[in-house]
């Protein structure tokens, strides 16, 4: 696909690229520029993957709507300086047994909550990865708020991506019954340089009544609020942002069934964030597997917070390859069970907009 061309974007470091319908789904950084065959005989398991010579070695890449909406971004006034680095929502309760769930768990040392504690080291010993939990109600007779699994592995996420940036959580992350949309709807969100969501990416017929894409939030009955607990396109359109990021983690934007409706969801919701005002979005291909999504994000803004001038595109392609060739899942003990170097871990992130700049 891409070679015949390449002597015009070999030389390149950036690739903007719009893409639709079925390929919209694929990111592009995970193409190999040669054949390749990994090892699947290498160990730990996975390490073979790191020999592929993948486009993301070589190159970042950013996903744009079209050229006209690459230049209206590109044309925006920089961000003000006097920004705070970041607000985030997450874990939300779909409903009180798992606001429930979660009050037991609090009873758990702070410790033992944020730690991996080695559990996914010998997940894939006969028995498949753990990928958070995506909504299936196509089947179901009545889909309704409710029925949607909790993501509580997003706390430590949005935990870790608030060290990442220097930021208090107490102040900067809204978990739980706050994640609701009474917060996001009343807050100053142009306070703000990254606003991240980590929650479930619905589509139309997700639930019943639903006509249009939308973020999933604490229900109204267990917030205390008014509302359906959904932030719908609509709603993102009358918000008012001045973000370099919207981080939508976990949103399974291309997990949804039927051809196109990831592209759908993230087409949608982007849409709307790009007109609310944010200058790029950070979305998930597919569902992600928890710890090595924490160690991608938190790292991306690490990385940007130590070098300003790193563009967004680029701190993403410097922590995907962190990935592949870092250690991967080690236990307690210090060994490696499994490594991050399929592209199941580090290949569902993608730029969409403005991935240039700081």
């Amino acid at each position: 696909m891409l070679a015949p061309v390449e002597s015009g974007w070999k030389d390149a470091k950036s690739l903007v690229v719009v893409t639709n319908g079925a390929l919209g789904e694929l990111p592009l950084g995970l193409l190999p520029t040669a054949n390749a065959e990994a090892d699947a005989q290498a160990q730990p398991l996975f390490a073979g993957y790191r020999d592929v010579p993948w486009l993301a070695r070589t190159h970042n890449v950013t996903v744009i709507p079209s050229a006209s909406a690459f230049l209206t971004l590109r044309s925006l006034p920089v961000g003000s300086p006097r920004r705070e680095n970041l607000i985030g929502f997450g874990d939300p309760y779909f409903s009180g047994e798992e606001a429930a769930e979660a009050e037991a768990e609090a009873t758990k040392t702070a410790a033992a909550a944020a730690s991996d504690a080695g559990g996914d080291a010998d997940v894939t010993r006969g028995r498949p990865l753990k990928l958070r939990a995506v909504p299936h109600t196509e089947n179901v007779d009545k889909a309704e708020l409710a029925m949607l699994p909790r993501l509580p592995d997003t706390r430590p996420e949005l935990l870790a991506m608030a060290r990442a940036l220097d930021v208090d959580p107490v102040k900067s992350l809204y978990l739980g019954k706050d994640a609701n949309e009474h917060n996001v709807e009343t807050l100053d969100l142009t306070r703000y340089r990254v606003v991240a969501f980590a929650t479930h990416g619905l589509i139309p017929g997700d639930l019943d009544g639903l006509t249009q894409p939308a973020l999933a939030l604490t229900a109204p009955e267990v917030a205390g609020i008014e509302g359906d607990g959904l932030l719908t396109m609509d709603k993102i359109l009358g918000l008012k942002l001045d973000a370099d990021w919207v981080v939508l983690s976990a949103c399974n934007t291309g997990a949804g069934a039927g051809a196109g409706a990831g592209a759908e969801a993230a087409s949608g919701l982007g849409s709307a964030f790009f007109y609310a005002g944010t200058r790029a979005l950070l979305v998930t291909n597919w569902s992600v597997h928890s710890a090595s999504a924490r160690e991608l994000t938190s790292d991306l803004f690490r990385r940007q917070s130590a070098d300003p001038g790193l563009s967004r595109s680029e701190a993403l392609r410097q922590s995907m390859m962190a990935l592949i060739d870092g250690p991967g899942s080690v236990d307690a003990a210090g060994r490696t069970g499994y490594t991050y170097a399929h592209p199941l871990f580090w290949a569902p992130f993608t730029v969409v907009g403005d991935g240039g700049g700081t």
